[in-house]
Formats: structure tokens, C-alpha cells, sequence
């Protein structure tokens, strides 16, 4: 019955292009009250104007980098962690995203700076224990890091092959881990 529904809504949406040579829902923008060049009224106090922002409490702009700085404290609190105990593969990927979703919160309406900090931390301690990691690495063995890299990485298409192959062997390994 769903199926049906969704076809009668794709066909629908197919004839109005034809007709038309557009659809007809219009793209959503948002714009912040600075963009939009309304002040707030002059009596509003700071945490009124904060409240009522486009990226206050009352909106998921806020809470998302509230629960993002769950993820960046727990990799500050790796540093602790011994070197050899740390996942290239993990950190690899917190730097990445830290560093892609910064970016990503200066093209966003309305531009979310406390989100972009929250990105740019996440960044920095990824950045920081991957280099930990490979400086480890390049002591232990005495390789270069880029030979270190194309090593991690042949390593880490090894598993995935493996998983690939086998899955249900691969969850009852890692079950026994």
C-alpha cells in the first residue's frame, strides 16, 4: 500500500515537471536575524536575545554541538591512553569529520560558530593522536609516516576483504574480542 502511495506521488511530480519544466515545491532558505537585518527590540535582555536566536536553545543548532563535545572530550581524554592502544582508523576518521563539518558550519544559514568550534576541537585532538600514532609507529618499526600510511591502509583493506568474505565469521571473532 506505502509502495503505491509513493509511486502515485512520483508520477504526480513527473507530470507537473512536464507541464511546467519545474517542480513545484520551492527550495526552503534560512536566514539568520542578522542576515535578514531585524535588530531585536531594545529591551530584550542578552539571554532573551539568545533564546530567541535562530541558533539558541530552542533549536537543534544548539544542542547538536552540546552533544558533539561528548566526542571530542572523549578523544582528549585518550591522551591519556598508552600510544599502542589508540585506532589510527578511529582517529583518522574524528579528523576528518572535525575538519569537513567545520567547513561545512561556515556555508550553513544560518552560520553556526559554537558548532564550528565544537568541529574545529574535533579536528584538533584527531589531528593530535594521529600523529601520536604514527610517530609511535615510525619509532616501533623505523619507517617513514607515508610508508606507515600505504602499510595501515593495505592492513586495513586486508580486514575489510576478510569481512567481506566471511561476516559471519568476522562478528563471532569479534564477539570473542
Amino acid at each position: 500500500m506505502s509502495s503505491r502511495a509513493g509511486l502515485r506521488f512520483f508520477n504526480a511530480f513527473r507530470q507537473q515537471v512536464a507541464r511546467t519544466g519545474k517542480p513545484t515545491a520551492q527550495r526552503r532558505t534560512y536566514q539568520s536575524a542578522a542576515e535578514t537585518n531585524v535588530d531585536p527590540p531594545p529591551n530584550q535582555s542578552r539571554l532573551q536575545q539568545l533564546w530567541q536566536s535562530p541558533v539558541g536553545p530552542k533549536t537543534v543548532h544548539f544542542w547538536a554541538p552540546i552533544m558533539k563535545w561528548g566526542l571530542v572530550l572523549a578523544g582528549a581524554a585518550d591522551f591519556a591512553r598508552p600510544v599502542e592502544s589508540l585506532s589510527l582508523s578511529q582517529n583518522g576518521a574524528l579528523m576528518a569529520t572535525g575538519l569537513i563539518w567545520t567547513r561545512w558550519c561556515f556555508v550553513i544559514k544560518p552560520r553556526n560558530l559554537f558548532l564550528a568550534s565544537v568541529n574545529f576541537l574535533l579536528f584538533c585532538v584527531g589531528a593530535t593522536q594521529v600523529s601520536r600514532i604514527l610517530l609511535w609507529q615510525q619509532a616501533q618499526k623505523g619507517d617513514s609516516i607515508p610508508e606507515e600510511l600505504k602499510k595501515a591502509g593495505k592492513q586495513e583493506g586486508r580486514e575489510l576483504e576478510a569481512i567481506a568474505k566471511d561476516p559471519k565469521g568476522a562478528i563471532e571473532n569479534a564477539k570473542k574480542v
